[in-house]
């Protein structure tokens, strides 16, 4: 997929972008180097979720999301940089992977539940062949996705007080990056062929914000274990109330 300008309503659709700076090496070097966003959005939240608690609004783990957004970048620089063969699986799974996980923790949170690594892993693998043997249908089949994540979001921002103003705040950043990605394409108002401004590179770092602002959400609303000292003050009851000396 050459270019996903905004998860809410232009995932997934490709087009010729505005002709900028190339290399031999990279073939899109600004937005080669602006997917690295995403690996620092990565780094970012695996920092902060070591500070995280469980049994908190958002207190889940989110190792494994950290993973898939900094995989983003990779698959980002990847295809924007080298082109190889297999740009499309590289480029698209890890994104596929982060909405399908977005997707997920929402229900989970929507239900009350745990969110299980299934519920995200097992569509994602699901979406592999078709990203492989037909991109154009990987594409639809992600805009689908990521329709899904935005609606279970919001669903959850409603039901949870403490996760509006994050998702909120996410889906404003998607909005302004995709509209800057979509009025930069080729023949676009703000396309400027041949120079280093590049609307999707713009969209790079405003997605990779966003996600990094929606973190703290992920676990809002999910059943959660208490942590040991949460438990303290129930489980370890004073001598006094259990009658002993």
């Amino acid at each position: 997929m050459e270019r996903l300008s905004w998860l809410p309503a232009q995932a997934g659709v490709t087009g010729p972008g505005c002709p900028g700076p190339s290399s031999e090496l990279l073939a899109e070097p600004v937005s080669a180097v602006t997917s690295l966003a995403f690996v620092v959005a990565g780094g970012i939240i695996a920092a902060g979720a070591r500070r995280r608690r469980p049994g908190r609004v958002g207190g889940t783990s989110l190792t494994g999301y950290a993973l898939l957004v900094a995989g983003i970048g990779v698959g980002s620089v990847i295809q924007h940089g080298p082109r190889p063969p297999w740009q499309d699986p590289a480029h698209d799974l890890p994104l596929a992977a982060t909405l399908a996980f977005v997707a997920a923790d929402a229900a989970a949170g929507l239900l009350g539940r745990r969110r299980v690594w299934w519920w995200w892993a097992l569509p994602t693998a699901a979406l592999l062949p078709v990203i492989v043997l037909a991109p154009r249908a990987g594409d639809l089949a992600q805009a689908g996705v990521a329709a899904v994540a935005v609606v279970l979001a919001v669903l959850r921002a409603r039901s949870v007080p403490a996760a509006r103003r994050r998702t909120a705040a996410a889906l404003g950043l998607l909005a302004v990056g995709g509209l800057v990605g979509t009025l930069s394409r080729a023949g676009g108002p703000l396309c400027v062929p041949g120079s280093l401004w590049d609307g999707h590179s713009v969209w790079h770092v405003l997605a990779a914000a966003a996600l990094v602002v929606l973190a703290p959400v992920l676990g809002a609303g999910s059943a959660a274990s208490p942590s040991p000292a949460e438990r303290a003050p129930s489980d370890q009851r004073s001598p006094r109330s259990t009658g002993e000396r």
